[in-house]
């Protein structure tokens, strides 16, 4: 369902469907046309609404980074009442985005105090109709590039939150090598859709915290190696 956000592309295809019938209007008509349909008395005052709704919010929270593959799509913010960050995807630029498409709210940061720890990363994600994923991830870089890394897409269970999802804890348990030299980590929103997080936690864990593998079924060694016995 379009929303107003979506009246310069909404006008474009009523353009395009009124040429088809041999009816001649401008772009410039069109925009007024849509605007009335949502009932603003012009484009002028709609495309105030539109700059208003597109400068609220989008501001890097403190200490964090915002990343991905393509953060020009969305936007980022704090809400103080929940205390929380989002990240949305952009109205405006729904239909230019894929399930692809992901932004990130992350922090770097040195791993030398944490070298030979088991460490967990912890959250509360909130979905609101997100039609890829939200989640959290952690990676443990070293000298030469990676070394741990998850992002729960693996998991059956307990992955990325879609759709609307309230409030639900996801947490990440990675142990950090000796040669480790940053800890990365964050939240992200995958495809169109609103994610928030909260009470973000890096504490170390002891040793009896399980790792994070996927659905927590770690091969105990190399199995089924040549594809002959039947799941």
């Amino acid at each position: 369902m379009h929303s107003f956000m979506d009246a310069k592309l909404m006008a474009k295809l009523l353009r395009q469907g009124l040429a088809e019938r041999d009816v001649g209007l401008s772009h410039s008509e069109c925009l007024e046309l849509v605007a009335r349909q949502f009932g603003f008395a012009n484009w002028n005052i709609l495309s105030a609404r539109i700059d208003a709704v597109n400068s609220a919010g989008d501001v890097v929270p403190q200490g964090w980074i915002r990343d991905g593959r393509s953060p020009r799509l969305y936007r980022v913010g704090t809400d103080r009442a929940l205390a929380a960050a989002w990240i949305e995807s952009k109205p405006e630029l729904s239909f230019d985005i894929s399930n692809e498409d992901f932004c990130t709210l992350m922090q770097s940061v040195d791993a030398t105090a944490f070298r030979g720890q088991r460490m967990r990363l912890r959250t509360s994600l909130k979905a609101v109709a997100v039609d890829g994923g939200v989640t959290i991830w952690f990676r443990v870089d070293g000298p030469l590039g990676s070394l741990r890394f998850e992002n729960l897409e693996r998991y059956a269970t307990g992955g990325p939150l879609t759709d609307d999802t309230d409030w639900t804890e996801r947490q990440i348990v990675l142990d950090i090598p000796e040669e480790a030299t940053t800890l990365n980590y964050g939240f992200y929103v995958k495809g169109r859709g609103r994610g928030l997080a909260r009470g973000f936690e890096l504490e170390a864990v002891d040793a009896t915290t399980p790792l994070s593998t996927p659905d927590g079924k770690a091969l105990r060694s190399p199995t089924n190696l040549g594809f002959f016995d039947a799941a």
